[in-house]
């Protein structure tokens, strides 16, 4: 996943999303050209503290050890006034709009905000404390303003305007024809037509969503943390490794239970990693309703009143904005373009998939009578038994798995020694830039050419105060225009090992760490002038896809052959079980794509709601769109439940986590490229990045992806390599 907070440099260009232009209203004549008294000198106040100017660290890399908790509010009010007088600045500029004067200037402003927001959002998702989330929350709304006072600032977007509708003689390059168009698209989806009326009551709507937004992360990063499954019954234990024992001991130590005691915390997914090895059915059971119920026990960590008025508030919106709905809002300028292209691709592939849930239910449900159940399969016992049922059909289970999967050894001879083979990347670990958690270490990254690239930080380990799932984001941008290179992070949440345990981790967390790698890719390879269209900052329904993409180098042999070395005899993980994992690769899919398409469908619905339809009980409405997608969701429960669904309710991902499905079918296509025309090469690496990684938002998605492949993208790779056709 792709994170961004809420950013000023690249305000306009990432303003949530495109609503179509409402009707026309009047607007002041963009300035000509006037003589004046005296020379035009706007005031712009000047910050203090560590956020005031550029680190002084290499790469412009935030020095953690000198921030402290109380720097971040009054940086962020500081910030906050410098861009709004930045924009004052250009929206009354005497002078006749140019290029450089108005848009070149957004693309320079708010650079404080940038700086501090990009390191605070880092902390308040990966290390928060109590002090950072009531900052958040006493923030959020002031930065809503600010960014609605921008947007529908109508001195700036006369301004703007004018120069789009000259665009056609301005002489410009096509970068700078694209972030123009970009500017006056974000400006007009968000409100800038509007009438004085609509544009206050769309200014009320914003900062509220933005305090619910808010409000929902932290509860459920609470939620998720008071939801962990305690226990003292050593029974519960049985086929838990001792690793997985002795962490379970040291969590529930950290928590100050007494010693006999044992905690299994919650991964941010419905079905939870541990379930798949857990002998005990009623251990099964009560770890799958902590996770099924983290978000709705009644108590303060209940987000369905949150989830209520979010989608009734997101729907106002959407219609104030002129669309039926805020998935048509939307999808406006993704790569789908509308909610029906967007349902339609996930229902092509139902059929399919309902097929192979009922297969797989029914195969479970004879595998649990042969064991001697005399039960049939539930979501809790799901993972346990098709691991077992795994394990008999192919002699393969996850333990024999782990032992090749040493962390460390995944990233710098998987994760980086695949960028090297495509991308010419080396990395080197260095101990002398500070991070903002133990966990985190950082590297340098060189380019084919030796010189410096980027910086990349890494953040693996579970803990109670971070936000659950993976992740990437920045502290630095890559921009010709500021001279900056990127600082990159990528963040997950695997299961620490005990002290004096060995750092091994499970396959779907290899995966995972080739999957947010491809973010940090994405980001690290720009090749852009204007922030507003670097790196990540894409359509949702594209970011993803460098990121799945990179997953597949994960299996190449040269890559595989690499990494996975059993960490105690660095023997080379043995072919026979290789080629295990290749012939089990198709098993369980019915499940592992349904739980996604799910959720995806169930978010698309949530954003269907029309403005007039109200205040929806949470429970109902999820239980009739679930019912009504096709699936077997009785057996294969969504990833997601609406009560603690981050990507949709605080992460900007509201009706687009089909983005996940839609890039996985780019990912796929463009990996059979790849094959036809020679596999894993630097010159096939190369094209990638030339005409994918390092364009950002400099050309349309469809034009882009088009540019690379030859072709339009087809689902049939994607379903092929699913083993669903």
């Amino acid at each position: 996943m792709r994170t961004l907070p809420l950013l000023s440099v690249s305000l306009l260009a990432l303003a949530a999303c495109a609503p179509k232009e409402a009707a026309p209203v009047a607007v002041a004549p963009a300035p000509e050209a006037a003589p004046s008294v005296a020379p035009y000198a706007p005031v712009i106040p000047k910050g203090t503290g560590i956020f005031a100017e550029a680190s002084s660290l290499p790469f412009q890399a935030p020095d953690f050890s000198k921030i402290k908790d109380s720097d971040y509010e009054p940086a962020i009010e500081q910030g906050i006034a410098i861009q709004l007088a930045e924009v004052d600045a250009i929206a009354n500029d005497p002078d006749t709009p140019t290029f450089d004067n108005t848009i070149v200037a957004l693309e320079k402003s708010g650079q404080m905000l940038t700086r501090v927001l990009y390191v605070f959002s880092a902390l308040t998702s990966a290390n928060t404390n109590d002090t950072l989330d009531a900052i958040d929350s006493r923030t959020a709304p002031k930065l809503s303003d600010m960014r609605d006072t921008i947007l529908l600032n109508d001195k700036l977007f006369a301004r703007i305007k004018y120069l789009h509708e000259r665009r056609a003689d301005l002489g410009l390059e096509a970068d700078q024809m694209q972030v123009l168009e970009v500017t006056y698209d974000n400006m007009v989806r968000n409100g800038a037509l509007l009438s004085a009326a609509d544009k206050t009551e769309l200014k009320s709507v914003n900062a509220r969503l933005s305090t619910l937004s808010t409000d929902f992360g932290q509860k459920l990063t609470k939620g998720t943390k008071d939801g962990a499954l305690a226990f003292t019954d050593k029974r519960w234990l049985a086929g838990l490794s001792k690793a997985d024992v002795a962490a379970a001991q040291k969590t529930a130590g950290d928590r100050g239970l007494p010693a006999g005691s044992y905690v299994l915390p919650l991964q941010n997914t419905t079905q939870q990693p541990l379930l798949a090895s857990m002998g005990n059915r009623a251990a099964r059971q009560a770890l799958f309703e902590h996770s099924w119920m983290r978000s709705e026990r009644g108590d303060a960590n209940d987000t369905r009143a949150l989830v209520q008025e979010l989608a009734e508030l997101r729907a106002q919106k959407a219609r104030l904005l002129g669309y039926p709905d805020y998935a048509s809002y939307v999808l406006t300028n993704q790569m789908a373009q509308t909610p029906a292209k967007a349902i339609g691709f996930l229902e092509q592939m139902v059929p399919a998939l309902a097929a192979a849930q009922q297969r797989e239910a029914a195969e479970l449900n004879t595998f649990i009578r042969k064991d001697g159940g005399k039960f049939t399969v539930t979501p809790a016992d799901w993972d346990f038994y098709s691991e077992k049922l795994r394990k008999a059909k192919y002699d393969l289970d996850e333990s024999q798995i782990k032992p090749y999967l040493e962390i460390t050894n995944v990233l710098e001879n998987g994760v980086f020694f695949a960028a090297n083979q495509l991308y010419g990347l080396t990395f080197k670990k260095r101990s002398d830039i500070p991070v903002y958690h133990p966990d985190v270490t950082v590297y340098t990254v060189y380019d084919a050419d030796g010189s410096e690239l980027a910086l990349f930080y890494f953040d693996p380990w579970k803990r109670d105060n971070k936000s659950g799932g993976a992740w990437m984001s920045n502290f630095v941008d890559q921009t010709t225009l500021l001279g900056t290179k990127p600082v990159v992070f990528n963040v997950e949440n695997f299961t620490k090992p005990a002290p004096g345990q060995p750092a091994l981790i499970s396959w779907d967390d290899a995966s995972t760490m080739f999957h947010e790698f491809g973010h940090a890719l994405h980001g690290m390879l720009s090749n852009q002038r204007y922030p507003s269209i670097a790196g990540t900052n894409t359509a949702r329904d594209f970011v993803e896809f460098p990121s799945q993409f990179n997953e597949n180098w994960m299996t190449e042999p040269r890559v595989l052959a690499n990494f996975a070395k059993h960490y105690q005899t660095g023997a080379p993980m043995p072919a026979a079980l290789v080629a295990k994992i290749e012939k089990a690769k198709h098993f369980n899919q019915g499940y592992a794509l349904g739980e996604v398409v799910a959720a995806a469908l169930l978010d698309l619905k949530w954003h269907a709601l029309p403005a007039d339809a109200g205040k929806q009980d949470v429970d109902a409405f999820e239980a009739k769109a679930l019912g009504s997608t096709g699936l077997d969701v009785a057996h294969v429960p969504t990833r997601y439940r609406t009560s603690y669904f981050r990507h949709i309710w605080a992460n900007g991902y509201a009706a687009g986590y089909y983005a996940y499905s839609w890039t996985e079918m780019l990912d796929h296509d463009a990996f059979a490229w790849f094959e036809a025309n020679g596999g894993m090469t630097r010159a096939n690496g190369q094209r990638f990045r030339d005409m994918v990684l390092s364009k950002g938002h400099s050309l349309d998605y469809a034009q882009m992806y088009r540019a690379f492949a030859g072709r339009d993208p087809s689902i049939e790779p994607m379903l092929k390599a699913r083993g669903l056709k």
